[in-house]
């Protein structure tokens, strides 16, 4: 096929246009034309969050992966206050971690992966615990669990806390309403849902919270989110210099996406997950978790009796299609299909042909190794050692 299909939560398969925007006029980050490009890209930001009240809210750009936007919030924007940490999965776990580097008044809420947060138990616990920032990962990538924002951000607003959101996977695929979900700030990244190249990560925010920041005693250097802020609010800049190649792919993305219109980008998301679960369906798989609590990204599938799911994926990637294996407590249980980036609807097709071919061939080749072998030597199913090997073949 002469590339890989990337049926991943990201990286993604990116769009032509994207390849080209890479190889631009070269650029200094201290002159006027990056300047132009950073203000582009965050109103373009904005503009794919829908925020209606865009003058009170700013969007820095951080040359780093998704986990360095997240830690640039936890180690920024909580000072002396305490943070609770919601988590259900590994992305939840690893808020919790970051958090405990910078701050030792980290609490932690935690249901095991997969499982839906009852908000009366954290109502209950901001209600015996006084609590500053608040932190969830909106689409646990891990399950595909999609965490509610608007009753926690209610929560925290009630109890008087910052709401503060890892969007990674789901910013450009998942509606999110900061402003009715009182969200302070919001992380995600360039090569998730938006569809551009790894290496970028961003956290929208409320300008009034960014503003705030100066008061609190840095932790980092590199990611000091009120340094971010101070250089994109004084200098149209970024403090460090930024990987500019990426940048003009990441202004390309967001082009394509609002070129197509938002809202249509999140239906067109959907209905690829619409199709390929269908498809799953048909060939008897089974999901890990609820369809209503899926994100549109991405779908998690059980492993079938007897298959080893690294044969699975060794098989698909035999024909050029790359998946995700499960991780944690989901290791060898499940398989994950994402459906993000540049993926047509024959590509989809490609992939349930190619995976109905892939379990046929897996469920019946342990009875074919069998046949052979048991009815020149049956007497020897009685002997230990070709027993241990009849064992070994059938498992």
């Amino acid at each position: 096929m002469g590339k890989f299909l990337l049926f991943t939560p990201g990286p993604v398969n990116v769009a032509d246009n994207l390849k080209d925007a890479v190889s631009k006029l070269d650029i200094c980050h201290r002159e006027i034309e990056f300047n132009e490009l950073l203000t582009g890209i965050e109103q373009k930001l904005l503009s794919l969050l829908q925020i209606k009240k865009r003058h009170r809210y700013r969007a820095v750009v951080i040359t780093g992966s998704g986990t360095a936007a997240n830690e640039s919030m936890l180690s920024s924007v909580v000072g002396k206050g305490s943070v609770l940490i919601l988590s259900n999965g590994e992305f939840g776990e690893r808020l919790y971690k970051t958090s405990l580097i910078h701050n030792d008044q980290t609490h932690l809420m935690e249901v095991p992966w997969g499982d839906v947060f009852d908000p009366r138990v954290i109502e209950a616990y901001l209600g015996r615990n006084r609590i500053n920032v608040i932190a969830m990962v909106h689409h646990e990538t891990c399950s595909g669990m999609l965490n509610p924002l608007a009753e926690i951000g209610a929560l925290a607003k009630a109890h008087g806390a910052i709401f503060v959101v890892d969007g990674v996977s789901s910013v450009g695929a998942e509606p999110i309403d900061m402003e009715s979900c009182n969200i302070a700030f919001c992380s995600s990244s360039s090569s998730k849902a938006i569809g551009a190249y790894p290496g970028l990560s961003f956290v929208i925010g409320q300008e009034k919270e960014f503003k705030k920041l100066k008061a609190h005693k840095a932790n980092t250097t590199y990611l000091n989110l009120a340094t971010f802020y101070e250089f994109l609010e004084t200098r149209s800049q970024t403090p460090n210099t930024p990987a500019m190649p990426l940048f003009h792919a990441l202004d390309q993305a967001l082009t394509n996406i609002l070129s197509e219109g938002v809202t249509k980008r999140f239906t067109a998301i959907l209905a690829r997950a619409g199709q390929l679960r269908r498809g799953m369906r048909k060939l008897d798989l089974e999901f890990l978790i609820d369809e209503r609590d899926m994100c549109s990204i991405l779908t998690t599938v059980r492993v079938p009796p007897s298959i080893n799911v690294g044969d699975i994926r060794r098989r698909l990637r035999e024909k050029s299609i790359i998946i995700y294996e499960g991780k944690g407590c989901f290791q060898g249980k499940v398989f994950q299909v994402g459906n993000i980036g540049e993926m047509s609807a024959l590509d989809i097709r490609f992939f349930l042909r190619t995976l109905k071919d892939v379990l046929l061939t897996l469920q019946v080749e342990p009875e074919d190794l069998m046949v052979p072998v048991m009815p020149l030597r049956p007497v020897l199913l009685l002997a230990p050692d070709n027993h241990d090997v009849l064992a070994s073949v059938a498992s």
